[in-house]
């Protein structure tokens, strides 16, 4: 596990692995981490803006509205129909309370750091034998490949990611979600 601070690289996780691994988190009793893996891969946002969510902010609301921490800037997100089951679903079997953080620590005091978020990843990602090198990004990744994919892998929905991610440019988003990695072996086997 990288230190505190440190840049990580951090693998995504295809759709379909990702509403799998949610649904057997779910199945067994890992309530907090089925919805952090849910809620973050479909609302994309950083973990430093995840962690901080309330309950309120998300649970039958058809948009998100957040201020970055990292940018200082208003995000609008559109709150996704599916997502919105999971929350209604793991509200009741999480016992929540309306106005508490979503991912609270077992105090309930505050929300779950980042670094705890990071060391229950890799025994949750080991426990169901999840190849890969997989940190709190790893969600906001799920998205944006996701993103892509749907859109048939085109420049358009780059440029979107792009300023969805607050990038500077299209081809720092191609790095980040390895497109880029991929496009580069691509060329050694087209040889």
């Amino acid at each position: 596990m990288a230190l505190k601070g440190q840049k990580t690289k951090s693998d995504y996780l295809e759709w379909e692995k990702m509403q799998s691994l949610v649904l057997k988190l779910e199945r067994d009793g890992e309530f907090k981490f089925a919805l952090l893996i849910a809620t973050g891969s479909y609302v994309g946002l950083r973990s430093s803006d995840l962690l901080q969510l309330k309950w309120d902010q998300l649970l039958d609301q058809q948009t998100l509205t957040i201020t970055e921490k990292k940018t200082g800037k208003e995000r609008h997100i559109t709150i996704n129909p599916d997502l919105q089951d999971i929350l209604k679903r793991l509200f009741v079997k999480m016992k929540a309370k309306h106005g508490q953080y979503m991912f609270v620590n077992r105090f309930g005091t505050k929300p779950v750091s980042i670094q705890h978020v990071n060391a229950k990843l890799k025994e949750i990602f080991s426990h169901y034998n999840i190849k890969g090198q997989y940190s709190s990004h790893f969600m906001r990744k799920t998205l944006g490949r996701r993103v892509w994919e749907m859109n048939k892998y085109s420049d358009q929905a780059l440029l979107l990611l792009s300023q969805l991610f607050n990038h500077s440019s299209v081809s720092t988003t191609k790095i980040y979600l390895g497109i880029r990695d991929q496009e580069i072996s691509n060329l050694y086997l087209s040889v």
